[in-house]
């Protein structure tokens, strides 16, 4: 009774159906793969363990050293060598040694990790935003407004960054603020040229249209 069972059930197809159901489960989904990419890739990992070390680095700046980087002054202990200079000058309590002012190298190079974080992200934040605006705005309703943010895209790109941001600084200060409003500036057309695209494309897709 048992082989006539599994035999009706070979002839009706029930087995050979668990096939492609199978495979569809053992079917990797997409967080996994992107999983595979980012720790298949060495320079990812390298990348990422670099700025994972300066974002702690900058989180725990006042914990690492005990000096602050601009009011501890101190001229009896200025210019003092680095660890790997055979010195006996060297102090143990400033292993990457002291500047003019008796400021201890390591807190400074600790304490600007925040500034330099503080300053990146806050520079994409700038530019992605209005890249992205200016970027989605030209897909979506083309013509003249495309034709315009294709010009000031354009003209973006014929300006050197490095030039013009030093040109700017120069001119207007140079404080934390002016830095990074500049940089947001100037960066922008990355993200236009990327969202334009992609509006594009979304737009004339039949979801979309309908």
């Amino acid at each position: 009774m048992a082989r006539q069972d599994s035999q009706s059930i070979a002839r009706s197809g029930a087995v050979p159906s668990a096939a492609p159901a199978a495979e569809k489960i053992l079917e990797p989904s997409p967080a996994s793969q992107m999983r595979r990419r980012i720790f298949g890739h060495y320079g990812i990992m390298i990348g990422g363990t670099v700025l994972a070390a300066i974002f702690l680095i900058a989180i725990f700046a006042p914990l690492l050293t005990p000096f602050d980087p601009i009011l501890d002054q101190d001229l009896a202990q200025k210019l003092k060598p680095p660890f790997w200079h055979d010195s006996p000058k060297y102090d143990p309590a400033h292993p990457l040694g002291t500047d003019l002012q008796g400021r201890d190298y390591l807190t400074r190079l600790v304490h600007g990790a925040q500034i330099s974080l503080l300053i990146g992200f806050s520079a994409m934040l700038i530019s992605g935003v209005i890249g992205t605006a200016l970027g989605v705005a030209a897909g979506y309703f083309g013509g003249r407004v495309d034709m315009v943010v294709n010009f000031i895209i354009t003209t973006r790109l014929s300006m050197p960054v490095v030039l013009v941001a030093l040109a700017v600084v120069s001119l207007i200060g140079s404080s934390l603020w002016i830095v990074i409003w500049v940089l947001g500036l100037l960066i922008w057309d990355r993200f236009a040229v990327v969202m334009r695209s992609t509006t594009m494309q979304v737009r004339n897709l039949d979801y979309v249209a309908a």
